[in-house]
């Protein structure tokens, strides 16, 4: 077989969770196996590095959110942004995966030859266009746009005197003490938002169009950090991840099959904690089963604290429009504002806009169908992360690292440098890679890969169900096709 050069074995995409983890992964499982990370920006971290406004957090419990091989050790189970990135960078730090970081590299261009059985890739760096080579390309770049988030066209902005920010890109001196402050939006990044500028500002309104499922938990998991107090983090913390991983999955299948129970039970926790007779049917009860979209987590219930002591309220209305002092909703009800923070969501990014091609045909993302949710059909050696969205990113994140590393162990062992995965069924049906019903998700996802009617053409969102598969399953079937 003739040998096959490259700079690296395999060229890793984004230095954030997804990426650091991946290379972990790698060094773990393949120490024969040279790698690179490609880094747009200047640090590393990600999305715990990009988002700084108040109050940032992780959105799900760290035990999960947390990698696999490396235990969680803060009391804090639903953590502050900058512990996660602490422990993101540590990670990266304790093995030397830093050293194999190339920050400000911005990948624009990946080709892949067949004669030559590699990718070259090409990244901006600065003024320069750099060049590097890989036998495996494996992509850790999230599914969003981090040059810009979404911002609907509202009407009127151009006449308000006061100042609009949009979360993604937070001025660090934004002085909001003792303002009015409207936060637009009832996601995580809303919930979380609200709560933590209302001890400072005037007051905080968060409006809305239409409710999300909220639920409060305990910052502090009481069971993990028992655990970890009598048995130590090497034990303690599998027990822990695997107690949260179960309650997870319960909570999603409860919601699916028993969604009247669920209303019920959320309802009864947000009555104990808001004040009496507040209006949860308008501000609180979505027209969706709960999980139809993601249950957002608010620690120790701080946003219902904040509407009951009166610094923090919810408007659920449509904005007509931007006033001088603020904004008119469709009610007639009118908003004051000094400050309006557009929290209204993500742009999708398939890929973090890179331009696949191979042979020289240029590779449309729509046109191809996702294999096992990781890889394009026909696409040599390419690996893409995209975790769950009924549970941790991380969860599917590190069984994408193992299921590739497998196959990598495997291909070394038979002499095989080349893996595609090609659709021989005409018979199979498409659709939506992501079947979620988030805005951000309805508006974007038609640049994203498809997904089939049946297995292995499907992006799973059951854990167990990938644990399997993914962890113990085969690796060859029908559609894989290996070559030298």
């Amino acid at each position: 077989m003739r040998p096959i050069t490259a700079d690296v074995d395999v060229l890793i995409v984004g230095a954030g969770l997804s990426g650091v983890g991946a290379a972990r992964h790698l060094q773990d499982s393949l120490p024969d196996a040279s790698f690179a990370i490609l880094e747009a920006r200047e640090a590393i971290g990600g999305t715990w590095d990009l988002f700084r406004y108040p109050g940032v957090r992780s959105d799900s419990d760290m035990q999960t959110l947390g990698y696999r091989f490396r235990p969680w050790t803060d009391e804090k189970s639903i953590a502050d942004g900058h512990k996660i990135l602490e422990y993101v960078r540590d990670t990266a730090a304790e093995t030397g995966i830093d050293r194999h970081i190339r920050f400000g590299h911005r990948v624009v261009r990946a080709e892949w030859s067949s004669a030559e059985s590699r990718w070259t890739v090409t990244a901006e760096h600065g003024t320069q266009s750099v060049t590097l080579t890989s036998r495996f390309l494996y992509t850790c770049t999230g599914y969003y746009r981090y040059d810009e988030g979404y911002t609907p066209d509202f009407a009127g902005t151009e006449r308000f005197r006061g100042q609009i920010v949009h979360p993604q890109h937070w001025p660090a001196d934004l002085d909001y003490s003792g303002k009015k402050v409207v936060v637009i939006g009832s996601g995580a990044t809303a919930v979380t938002l609200v709560p933590s500028m209302a001890d400072d500002a005037a007051h905080v309104t968060m409006l809305q169009r239409s409710p999300t499922y909220i639920a409060s938990l305990p910052a502090k998991d009481p069971i993990a950090n028992t655990l970890r107090r009598a048995l130590g983090n090497r034990i303690a913390y599998p027990i822990s991840r695997w107690k949260n991983i179960a309650v997870s999955v319960g909570v999603y299948q409860a919601s699916q099959r028993l969604p009247r129970l669920v209303k019920a039970i959320l309802r009864r926790s947000q009555q104990r904690r808001l004040p009496t007779g507040y209006d949860i049917d308008t501000h609180l009860t979505p027209r969706y089963n709960p999980w139809d979209q993601r249950l957002c987590l608010v620690p120790n219930g701080d946003l219902f604290r904040a509407i009951r002591h009166g610094k923090a309220s919810i408007a659920t209305d449509r904005i007509a429009t931007f006033t001088e002092a603020g904004l008119a909703l469709e009610s007639g009800a009118e908003l004051e504002a000094d400050i309006v923070v557009t929290a209204t969501g993500l742009n999708l990014l398939v890929c973090g806009g890179i331009e696949l091609s191979v042979d020289g045909a240029p590779v449309s993302f729509p046109n191809t169908l996702a294999y096992k949710g990781m890889m394009l059909s026909d696409v040599p050696n390419f690996v893409f992360t995209i975790g769950y969205t009924n549970a941790s990113w991380t969860l599917k994140a590190d069984l994408v690292a193992e299921y590739f590393c497998r196959l990598y162990a495997r291909m070394a062992e038979r002499g095989q440098s080349v893996f595609v995965a090609v659709n021989d069924d005409p018979a199979l049906e498409t659709r939506p890679l992501l079947d979620f019903e988030a805005g951000y998700v309805q508006r974007g996802v038609a640049q994203f890969p498809r997904a089939g009617s049946r297995a292995p053409w499907q992006l799973g969102m059951s854990y167990f169900h990938d644990l399997v598969s993914l962890r113990h399953g085969r690796l060859d079937d029908a559609a894989m096709r290996f070559s030298a």
